[in-house]
């Protein structure tokens, strides 16, 4: 087999459409979340040396809030633990809000995962999806993206089949939450929500987007009380009439889902608040 001499994966934001926060474990809050990743996405590119050196590059959104020891280069440096090679050079140009509830870390050390694998013809999936879950909650997922189920950690996946195309407005404020932060102000209210998985995925798959109604995330309260961004991000997507809508993860960015694209997109024009307002898609899973 010939040598790739150098690879550029897309590695995609993914969208919380359920988070049933179901109990805790060994420190952990446990989960149970209908996700599925979406048409934004980080660039990752990956070139092959000859030294065994690894060099690390990000530019484009939000890079200079990356940290020297992210997940992107902890993900690298445990592919080249694991399996060997000769180095990289990666570049990852970024698109994916930081801090937003949308997987931007986890997205990025998932996209280096992937690049190197197929840099260096590795499909060990089972070994990479254990470097992925060491790395962070949602980078096991990540590594496949689509409609899933994610339970206990967000370790455990469910591949879900017959799901809808769902068209989104974003809505990304200018400061980002904590994920942190989001948790211990969920449990300081002690407030119990019922869980929202199950029905949700039956309302989609029996009504597409008209099914958003069920859609609900346990952290809502908790998000919005954290920043007050993401309060008023919910309010302005209700208020664009949408099927329904909602925070993905613990915020700080909340999304619209609309029947077909061209209502997205009329409902982009008519926004007026101030968050980033993007319009995207769910995707079948990472290119």
């Amino acid at each position: 087999m010939a040598k790739m001499e150098e690879v550029s994966v897309r590695a995609h934001a993914k969208v919380n459409f359920t988070l049933d926060v179901t109990g805790r474990a060994g420190g952990y809050h446990l989960l149970d979340s209908l996700v599925c990743t979406v048409s934004l996405f980080d660039e990752v590119r990956a070139r092959r040396r000859r030294d065994g050196a690894l060099h690390l590059n990000v530019g484009g959104a939000d890079c200079e809030h990356i940290p020297p020891e992210s997940n992107a280069a902890r993900a690298a440096r445990a592919f080249f633990q694991a399996f060997g090679g000769q180095g990289a050079d990666i570049l990852i140009e970024r698109h994916i809000p930081v801090g937003a509830g949308l997987g931007s870390s986890s997205a990025d050390a998932a996209g280096v995962l992937l690049a190197l694998a197929r840099l260096y013809h590795i499909a060990d999936m089972v070994r990479l999806k254990a470097i992925a879950d060491g790395l962070g909650s949602d980078t096991g997922y990540l590594l496949t993206g689509g409609w899933a189920r994610m339970t206990g950690r967000g370790e455990l996946i469910e591949r879900i089949a017959d799901m809808p195309r769902l068209d989104l407005l974003l809505l990304c404020p200018a400061a980002g939450t904590s994920t942190a932060q989001c948790f211990a102000e969920y449990d300081r209210r002690g407030e119990q929500f019922p869980p929202r998985t199950q029905a949700a995925i039956a309302a989609l798959r029996a009504h597409g987007a008209g099914g958003a109604y069920a859609l609900g995330n346990a952290l809502t309260r908790a998000a919005c009380a954290c920043n007050a961004l993401t309060a008023q991000a919910l309010e302005e997507a209700a208020r664009l009439s949408p099927s329904g809508c909602g925070v993905t993860g613990s915020g700080s960015a909340c999304y619209a889902v609309f029947a077909r694209e061209e209502e997205c997109l009329r409902a982009r024009a008519a926004y007026r608040g101030t968050a980033a307002a993007l319009c995207v898609h769910t995707t079948p899973g990472n290119d």
